[in-house]
C-alpha cells in the first residue's frame, strides 16, 4: 500500500511515505478533536533534556538501558537524554506557576515523539519500534476526582475503539510487592479504578501485583491477526512518582499546599502500534475517512480522459482525496490495482458516462450503479467526513 518502509540506517524507526502520513495526520486530527472536546490542553515539551530529569524521576536507575543518552561534546559535564517518555516534563509545565485547586483537574495532552533503545532482537514491524509517537496526557487532580476522570477516560476508550470495530479487553493491574506510598492511598486508588470500571459496565480482569511501583492502572488490550496480545490504551494512576519527585503542589481551599495525584492517559498507546494493528485488523481496508486515497477515477479509454480529469478536479475542490491513473492500461488492470491498493471507492467513466454526465460507482469492489456527477459529489461528502465523537 506504499505507506511506510524500514531501512538499515535507522533500525526500528519507520520512514513514513506520503500515503502513510495521511493516515498519521488524520489520526492526529481525531486525537486532538477528542482532547479538545474533553477539555484537554495541548502542550509540547523538548525532545532532549538533561539527564537530571530522569535521575529525579527514578528512570535513570531502572530504565537507563532503554534510553539513548550522551555527553555534550562541547561540555562533558553535561549529560543529555533523548526522552523515552513525556511524563516528567509535564511537571515543569504544571510547576511553571502557582496552581489553585480551582484549576483541577488540569488535563495536559501531548503528542510526543519518543525514542527507546529496544533490543534489536525484539524489534518487529510497527508493533515494536525504537521511535515512538505517543498520544500522552497527564491529568493532575485531587484523589476525590479520580473516579470521574477515569470513568471519562473509559468512555473515550469505548467510543474510540468502536469507530474501528475493535473490541478491547480491559485489565486492572494492582499493587506490586515493592511499591511507593501508603497502603491506604493504594487501596483508595484501586477502589476508584474498580468503581469507574463498574459504573461504566466494563468487564475486566485483575492482574494481581502487576501495577507500577507508583500506582495501579487500567490497561486496554487488543489481539492482532496472529492472536498476539498487545497493550494499547492506558489509564495509569501515579500517587507519588511525578508529584513527589518533582514537588508538584496546588493550593487548596484553606491556602495549604497539597500534592495532587496524576493520571497518565494514552488512547492509541502509540501511533505506530495502533496503525500496525489497524492495518492487520481491517486487512488494509481502512474506513473511507482514513483512506490515503478515497476515490479512484478510472477512464475506459484515452478519449474519456478529459472527463475523468474533470471529475478529479471537482472532487478535489470539495476536499476528497482522489487518484487518476493516466497510463494506457486496460480497465480491468486499473480496477485490480484499485482493489489491491484498498481504495474504497472507484468511479469508472466510458462513452455512456461522458455523454450523460454520469459516473459508474464501485464500492469495495462491488458495482453500485450509475449516478449523476452532481449526485455523486454531494453524497461523497457524507462518506468522507470523519466520525463524530
Amino acid at each position: 500500500m506504499d505507506l511506510f518502509s524500514f531501512h538499515d540506517i535507522a533500525p526500528g524507526a519507520p520512514f513514513w511515505h506520503p500515503k502513510g502520513m495521511i493516515i498519521f495526520r488524520e489520526l492526529e486530527k481525531l486525537g486532538r478533536y477528542i482532547n479538545d472536546k474533553n477539555d484537554y490542553q495541548e502542550i509540547s515539551t523538548p525532545i532532549m533534556v538533561k539527564a537530571e530529569v530522569f535521575k529525579k524521576s527514578g528512570h535513570w536507575d531502572h530504565y537507563r538501558d532503554n534510553m539513548f543518552y550522551f555527553r555534550n561534546p562541547v561540555d562533558e559535564k553535561e549529560e543529555l537524554v533523548i526522552k523515552p517518555m513525556n511524563c516528567p516534563e509535564s511537571t515543569y509545565v504544571f510547576n511553571a506557576k502557582v496552581r489553585s485547586y480551582r484549576e483541577l483537574p488540569l488535563r495536559l495532552a501531548e503528542i510526543g515523539r519518543l525514542h527507546r533503545n529496544e533490543l534489536s532482537g525484539t524489534l518487529g514491524g510497527m508493533f515494536r519500534v525504537r521511535q515512538i509517537t505517543m498520544d500522552d496526557a497527564h491529568i493532575y487532580c485531587r484523589p476525590d476526582q479520580v473516579e470521574d476522570e477515569v470513568k471519562n477516560i473509559i468512555d473515550i476508550f469505548e467510543k474510540f475503539y468502536s469507530i474501528f470495530e475493535m473490541k478491547p479487553r480491559y485489565v486492572l493491574a494492582t499493587r506490586p510487592e515493592k511499591f511507593l506510598g501508603d497502603k491506604e492511598d493504594w487501596n483508595k486508588a484501586e477502589e476508584s479504578l474498580i468503581s469507574a470500571l463498574k459504573k461504566s459496565e466494563i468487564k475486566y480482569e485483575i492482574k494481581q501485583g502487576e501495577g507500577a511501583f507508583y500506582g495501579p492502572k487500567i490497561e486496554v488490550h487488543l489481539k492482532d491477526s496472529q492472536e498476539r496480545d498487545w497493550q494499547m490504551g492506558t489509564a495509569q494512576l501515579d500517587l507519588v512518582m511525578l508529584p513527589k519527585q518533582f514537588d508538584v503542589r496546588y493550593i487548596d481551599e484553606s491556602g495549604q499546599k497539597k500534592m495532587p495525584w496524576v493520571i497518565h492517559r494514552a488512547i492509541f498507546g502509540s501511533f505506530e502500534r495502533f496503525i500496525g494493528m489497524l492495518l492487520e485488523h481491517l486487512d488494509g481496508s481502512l474506513p473511507i475517512w482514513l483512506s490515503p486515497v478515497q476515490v479512484s477515477v478510472i477512464n475506459v479509454g484515452e478519449k474519456h480522459l478529459e472527463y475523468a480529469q474533470k471529475i478529479k478536479k471537482e472532487l478535489e475542490k470539495i476536499g476528497v482525496r482522489v487518484s487518476l491513473d493516466e497510463q494506457n492500461l486496460t480497465v480491468g488492470k486499473k480496477i485490480r490495482e484499485t482493489d489491491t491498493q484498498k481504495i474504497p471507492l472507484a468511479v469508472v467513466v466510458g462513452d455512456k458516462e461522458v455523454n450523460d454526465n454520469m459516473v459508474s460507482l464501485r464500492e469495495l469492489g462491488e458495482d453500485k450503479g450509475v449516478f449523476s456527477l452532481k449526485e455523486f459529489s454531494e453524497n461523497i461528502l457524507k462518506k468522507v467526513t470523519p466520525p463524530s465523537f
